[in-house]
């Protein structure tokens, strides 16, 4: 059984595992007992990262918001102990994306909106203290979700990053928060928020929680740079592009080849995401017979690439059952010949990032 270490987030006193594990199928997916037993299964095989969002579980509806936090709160109150031995993130979400029931629908993330979401989620999650507090998705108009270019037409005036470090920090000098990070975040964004903190004496950002995945290095494109030279570390989401990776979906039907089917094959709304775009698919499929052909699985080789990558810290893991669980946790230790790497970079020169 592989032992995991510890590394830090940014310049933090956080020491987290560099697999994370996402909750964000608790509570649609995943029910609630069995959510439970996941986060049994991860803490007893040395996962002390937890990974969540006011607006989980997804897919996103009103009768399911905050239920994932809901689901770690339980957790928490009948496991004595187990919040001690866990490294808890959570997000406050951006500016409302078509959901009327995040923020009453509100266009902008206020000073307000930040308060009361920290104060919701403390108590869904039934802890005093959240150890990573992050920013969902920019408040400034940004290109993401599958979005490609900054278009300046859709720019509006909106809190400004100084108030938003200022609720921030609010709720660390409250003791509500000990760090803060981002997501879905720009190399200027990123930049502009360290800019801020330092001209200000605000908290600092220790984290960016984006995308990266095989079909979907969009990191390397800039945002890499700026995360190195400026300490800020990388969280990796969707290492496994929504299951794609996997090599459970046909690249053309979109047919789910697994005993349960996944969220691309569940949710009609998830057949329009980045992950599920043909082009997407297809380099997927190109990446798994690739991995076969190495004497790996598909998952192994998407996963060993981000747990192995100088870019990541923590790798996101999303998983519905236990033998997935193990299966992701299990691939920690693989590594990647040179020849391999230079074999995704080819595909990768020939492809880009379709998932982007």
């Amino acid at each position: 059984m592989n032992t995991l270490p510890l590394v830090a987030l940014g310049a933090s006193a956080l020491r987290v595992t560099p697999i994370c594990l996402g909750t964000m199928t608790f509570g649609e997916q995943v029910n609630e007992a069995d959510a439970h037993a996941l986060l049994d299964h991860a803490l007893a095989r040395g996962v002390n990262f937890i990974d969540t969002a006011e607006m989980y579980a997804v897919p996103p509806k009103p009768e399911t918001c905050g239920a994932t936090e809901r689901i770690i709160g339980t957790w928490f109150a009948s496991r004595p102990g187990a919040r001690a031995k866990v490294m808890l993130a959570t997000k406050v979400a951006g500016p409302s994306r078509n959901m009327p029931w995040v923020h009453n629908g509100s266009p902008d993330l206020t000073k307000a909106d930040i308060i009361q979401a920290c104060d919701d989620s403390l108590k869904r999650l039934q802890t005093d203290v959240i150890d990573l507090y992050q920013i969902h998705w920019p408040n400034h108009h940004v290109p993401m979700f599958g979005s490609l270019y900054f278009d300046p037409v859709h720019d509006r005036e909106c809190t400004s990053i100084q108030v938003q470090l200022e609720a921030l920090n609010d709720l660390v000098k409250a003791g509500k928060v000990r760090h803060i990070g981002l997501s879905n975040e720009t190399p200027w964004g990123v930049s502009e928020f360290l800019r801020v903190s330092q001209a200000h004496g605000l908290p600092r950002v220790v984290s960016v929680q984006n995308p990266y995945a095989l079909s979907n290095r969009s990191v390397d494109n800039g945002l890499d740079e700026t995360l190195y030279r400026s300490g800020v570390s990388l969280l990796a989401y969707s290492p496994l592009a929504f299951g794609a990776l996997t090599g459970k979906y046909d690249a053309l039907g979109l047919n789910d080849a697994g005993d349960q089917p996944g969220r691309l094959a569940l949710f009609g709304s998830m057949k329009k995401q980045r992950w599920a775009r043909p082009e997407a698919l297809d380099v997927a499929k190109r990446y798994n017979a690739l991995a076969r052909a190495h004497g790996l699985t598909p998952t192994q080789m998407a996963l060993a690439f981000c747990y192995t990558s100088k870019r990541v810290a923590s790798t996101i893991i999303g998983v519905t059952t236990k033998a997935q669980l193990d299966d992701n946790i299990d691939a920690w230790g693989i590594a990647l010949s040179p020849d391999l790497l230079a074999q995704i970079d080819a595909i990768r020169w020939s492809h880009r990032d379709p998932a982007q």
